[in-house]
């Protein structure tokens, strides 16, 4: 029975040896403890062209639009114009009824006349006074020496001397009245030329070449018009030959945007020939939308702190584009019209032949996520304090690294590079990487957050992700 127990501990011990020789040998040769690879997609660093752009929409609007409005009030009387119309500076547009205000003008000629005539018997009124100073000074000279020759007695020269006097002060008063007079005959002129005026006004006139692009009122309707204020918006005349898109640009965007940059326009209307439309920048913003009116200190208490800021950029659409368009159209029609939506991309830089990787093979990388990648069961990591003890200070605010993971033998490497321009697909890789060189592109996930220098991957089999096809039983 001993020799047969012995035998079942040898054959034990064995089994033993034999399983961790096994285990050891498997260990070594990474059949067990071997992390899973990544699946993940590759792509060659290599040389293009990248074209940045700022894509914005907007509305086509006119270069020049005037807006005619009444300063005077009355009823449409004649209407010599219809929306579509080309219009030539000087041209007769509208009329109001004019006759409240030739009554005006007949009574304010009759005033001037009134005026005139008070003020030319005033004259004559001063010219007899002046004849009247003239003979009492006479009488005056010639009474003071027959008082000197004692011929006359003090009492009558006193009474001539009053006379005198009294005319001198008469004089005085009528020169005042024909003064006053001149300003009575100003200031009724004044008023002719103001009922004058107002009669003028009745009669409506283009006041720059273009198209009548917008008409609001029709013959028979009343118009309010104030000299103080804007009145009834009757027309709008336009220049519909030079056209520009209206757009607003993020703020993020708005520094990248330059004077004289070229654009490509889509109008929506267009959209299905698949036709574009060129463009320049000719004029941005300085005040973001909506603070120009408040001020900048009052719009910034009232707007909430997630509002878009955004500027407007106004781009002229080329002639040349749509020169084409305007030939196999009628005279009085035009192949951009007022509100029209448009999309437009502002291309803001050039780069021919630079070194660049697909948009998603960057991503951005701080201590704080490469910890986190390390380790991240870490029990210390609590939502409480952000995975740092509660006795460390504030860490300073943490320096973000632009990275890509280049994949070598079967692995990736963690590689900071400096980056440049994007467009829509690549962006530009100014060091840090050189042509020829694999870097990982995707899945987005892999690249921003599980990807960790040194990380096993394996390229990804699109042919996996197919579902199998149901046949039908």
């Amino acid at each position: 029975m001993k020799r047969k127990s012995n035998r079942i501990w040898w054959i034990l011990g064995g089994i033993v040896i034999l399983l961790v020789g096994g285990l050891v040998a498997a260990k070594q040769t990474g059949l067990i403890g071997k992390a899973k690879p990544a699946e993940v997609d590759f792509t060659a660093v290599k040389k293009v062209d990248i074209i940045e752009r700022v894509s914005a929409s907007g509305r086509v609007q006119p270069e020049v639009e005037v807006k005619i409005s009444p300063d005077v009030s009355g009823e449409i009387i004649a209407l010599y114009v219809a929306e579509g119309d080309s219009v030539k500076q000087g041209q007769l547009l509208l009329k109001i009824r004019p006759d409240n205000y030739e009554s005006l003008l007949a009574r304010a000629r009759a005033t001037v006349n009134s005026s005139r005539a008070q003020y030319l018997q005033t004259k004559a009124l001063a010219a007899q006074g002046r004849a009247r100073l003239i003979r009492s000074k006479a009488n005056y000279d010639r009474n003071k020496k027959l008082l000197a020759d004692k011929v006359i007695s003090a009492s009558d020269f006193e009474q001539i001397e009053a006379d005198y006097n009294v005319a001198q002060q008469e004089i005085e008063s009528t020169e005042a009245n024909v003064k006053a007079a001149e300003f009575n005959v100003a200031g009724a002129e004044a008023g002719l030329r103001d009922a004058t005026e107002n009669l003028r006004k009745t009669t409506i006139y283009a006041p720059v070449n273009g198209t009548v692009s917008k008409l609001n009122v029709e013959l028979g309707e009343r118009v309010v018009g104030t000299s103080q204020m804007a009145g009834t918006e009757m027309l709008r005349i336009a220049n519909l030959n030079n056209m520009e898109v209206r757009v607003n640009v993020n703020e993020n965007d708005i520094v990248r945007v330059s004077l004289g940059d070229t654009a490509d326009i889509d109008v929506d209307s267009y959209s299905t020939t698949g036709r574009k439309f060129k463009g320049i920048v000719t004029e941005i913003a300085n005040t973001a939308n909506g603070l120009a009116a408040t001020g900048t200190t009052g719009s910034t208490s009232s707007m909430s702190t997630d509002a878009v800021t955004e500027f407007e950029v106004r781009i002229k659409v080329l002639n040349s584009s749509y020169k084409d368009l305007m030939a196999s159209r009628a005279k009085r029609t035009y192949p951009l019209k007022p509100g029209m939506t448009a999309s437009v991309e502002v291309i803001t830089d050039r780069r021919p032949g630079v070194l660049a990787v697909p948009i998603a093979a960057v991503t951005t990388r701080g201590a704080a996520q490469e910890a986190m990648n390390r380790n991240p069961n870490d029990d210390n990591n609590d939502n409480n304090n952000g995975g740092k003890p509660a006795n460390q200070a504030p860490a300073k605010k943490e320096e973000v690294k632009e990275i890509v993971f280049v994949h070598q033998n079967g692995k990736v490497v963690q590689r900071e590079v400096k980056t440049g321009i994007s467009d829509f697909e690549n962006i530009e890789i100014k060091s840090g990487l050189k042509a020829g060189e694999e870097v990982v592109s995707g899945p987005f996930i892999a690249v921003s957050k599980r990807l960790k220098d040194g990380d096993p991957v394996v390229k990804h089999d699109p042919a996996k992700d197919k579902k199998p096809e149901k046949t039908d039983q």
